[in-house]
């Protein structure tokens, strides 16, 4: 990850080596990449990460080949704004019971550099009653936490 300053006193930020992009479903995917895109570098080495929630012993909703299709949509959907970038895209699907801490242990096992995500707009309730997973990431990181402004 790098920061580079250009004459007009802005700073552009860069990853240069692996990031962990944590997808929820196909629109955050391409919102997620979309804003990724002018940060990567030919060095870049992007893995997309779906996590499966396990229900931790309650029933789950839906079965596992189904919540591979759709791991495998949100993969579609986010692999588009990623077409014409010359980093290295991955993707894998996870299972925990723990959202943030299961992002997180991709990102040990990849020796990542950061997990980069947009916000996605929900309601306070919402957040209440699912932990709010982004929240979770920005306090329990213990690797840098990137999050991109959302694109309008």
């Amino acid at each position: 990850m790098a920061f580079i300053r250009h004459a007009e006193a802005t700073m552009t930020l860069t990853f240069d080596g692996t990031v962990i992009v944590p997808v929820a479903d196909p629109d955050d995917g391409k919102q997620t990449t979309t804003a990724l895109v002018p940060h990567l570098t030919d060095s870049s080495h992007v893995v997309l990460v779906n996590v499966i929630e396990k229900g931790g012993g309650a029933i789950d909703k839906a079965s596992p080949e189904q919540r591979k299709e759709y791991a495998d949509e949100i993969f579609t959907a986010a692999r588009k704004p990623l077409a014409d970038s010359s980093a290295t895209i991955e993707s894998e699907v996870r299972y925990g019971t723990a959202v943030a801490e299961t992002i997180f242990g991709a990102a040990t096992d990849r020796d990542a550099e950061a997990v980069v995500f947009t916000p996605r707009k929900s309601n306070r309730i919402a957040e209440l009653l699912s932990g709010d997973v982004a929240r979770q990431l920005i306090k329990s990181g213990f690797v840098p936490v990137v999050a991109l402004p959302q694109n309008s």
